[in-house]
């Protein structure tokens, strides 16, 4: 399992702390320097019901700083892909990507619901 994070995201610090209470294995990535695939980004839209809005960090500066508000309406998915891909500010974190699953951002009972514990 692999999980994308940022260093000063108290949501992805409660995630890890989560997995490891639970005892579930995963590589842990920086999101700013590494950020999701586009493969990776295409697996989770299919994870999150093919809303692209939920690929993105729509708290966060990088999205009110491009305007995702006015923009993300008009692009293509490709386009979209291609943003997360390269500007991993933008991508909703923690983004978890397991055998047959995908979160994204930290809700205990949707992680336990899919992630129970060992």
């Amino acid at each position: 399992m692999k999980i994308y994070t940022y260093k000063n995201c108290g949501s992805c610090k409660k995630a890890t702390k989560w997995l490891k209470e639970q005892g579930v294995e995963f590589d842990e990535l920086p999101i700013r320097e590494t950020p999701p695939t586009m493969e990776e980004l295409e697996q989770m839209l299919a994870y999150q019901s093919g809303e692209l809005k939920k690929l993105f960090n729509t708290a966060g500066g990088d999205y009110r700083e491009l305007d995702m508000k006015t923009k993300l309406p008009a692009m293509s998915e490709g386009e979209v892909f291609e943003l997360l891909a390269s500007r991993g500010n933008l991508v909703k974190r923690p983004f978890v990507l397991g055998k047959g699953f995908g979160l994204v951002g930290f809700n205990e009972a949707d992680w336990a619901a899919v992630l129970p514990a060992k």
